[in-house]
């Protein structure tokens, strides 16, 4: 938890930055803090619109949160700010994230 304390000690201070919410926000889903996590994520992608690492947490923040309809929406804007990024990988691993979603739960074998 020292971490999370110290990134939330920069923001305190006024460091604000999409880097440091993306930072707070994986600490947050990390530690199981959902409605931070996704408040910190969001807040990441609203400065930073094209900040693929950041839309794919929000995503995996909203699947943990029990939202799969939020998630794919997200995910969906996630793999456009990617590729407008030029980030094919991230592109590539939402959509794959996207159709596993689409699909749903897993018959039990």
């Amino acid at each position: 938890m020292a971490l999370r304390e110290n990134l939330q000690r920069m923001l305190e201070r006024g460091q604000d930055s999409p880097l440091l919410r993306f930072a707070l926000g994986q600490e947050c889903l990390k530690g199981g803090d959902l409605v931070a996590a996704v408040d910190h994520l969001r807040q990441a992608v609203d400065q930073n619109p094209r900040y693929s690492a950041a839309w794919r947490a929000l995503g995996q923040a909203h699947e943990r949160a029990g939202s799969p309809d939020r998630a794919a929406e997200v995910y969906e804007r996630g793999i456009v700010a990617a590729r407008e990024a030029g980030d094919v990988q991230a592109a590539k691993e939402m959509t794959v994230f996207l159709r596993r979603l689409r699909k749903g739960p897993k018959a039990a074998t």
